[in-house]
């Protein structure tokens, strides 16, 4: 084997470090910033919050190749109990471990017969730049996504990008800097400012 060959990572495994990032910001969101809003101008951190949580659940299905349901708005979870930080992070685990197990990312998934892995960066998507959302709602640090995370998300958006902004799932792109990171510009590309706060 080409030890200069560049390793090519699962989509559990990317998951896995986007999970790694969420965590602590999920649990550092206190309950005074719920009604806070969001760079995802539809959502205050608690409806945010939701819409994660019914991310993660969903794609959990999708990772068996089962039928998902995304229905017309996400359950409140966070009026289910106060634990809701831990079970976010007991389903974010449960994510992981869905997109990692054998023939996860092979063949075709969803309701659109999608193809897996594309699907998989979709879940990726929301578990990075959500997060980051919410970090920047709370106030919390998120800093720059792995590079290996914004190399794949740059990958997908780019397929994923002119039916999700017809759809009104990506804003308007947002310029940004001509020095900024990738994941500057990933952000811009989902219609998000970068410098949001």
């Amino acid at each position: 084997m080409d030890t200069n060959e560049a390793k090519t990572y699962g989509i559990g495994e990317l998951l896995d470090l986007a999970r790694e990032r969420a965590v602590p910001v999920v649990r550092g969101i206190p309950d005074t910033a719920l009604d806070a809003p969001t760079p995802c101008a539809e959502y205050d951190v608690k409806a945010l919050v939701n819409h994660l949580f019914q991310v993660v659940v969903q794609f959990q299905r999708l990772a068996a190749k089962e039928a998902s349901d995304f229905g017309a708005s996400a359950p409140d979870r966070v009026a289910e109990g106060s634990d809701w930080r831990e079970r976010f992070v007991a389903e974010a685990d449960r994510l992981v471990v869905a997109w990692s197990a054998p023939g996860a990312e092979e063949g075709v998934t969803g309701a659109m017969d999608m193809p897996a892995r594309l699907v998989g960066s979709m879940a990726l998507l929301d578990l990075t730049v959500h997060v980051w959302d919410l970090a920047r709602a709370t106030g919390r640090g998120y800093g720059e996504a792995d590079a290996v995370v914004v190399e794949e998300l740059a990958g997908a958006v780019a397929q994923l990008e002119p039916t999700a902004r017809k759809m009104g799932v990506f804003g308007e792109p947002v310029g940004v800097a001509g020095d900024a990171s990738a994941f500057e510009r990933l952000l811009g590309r989902t219609g998000r400012d970068p410098g949001w706060g």
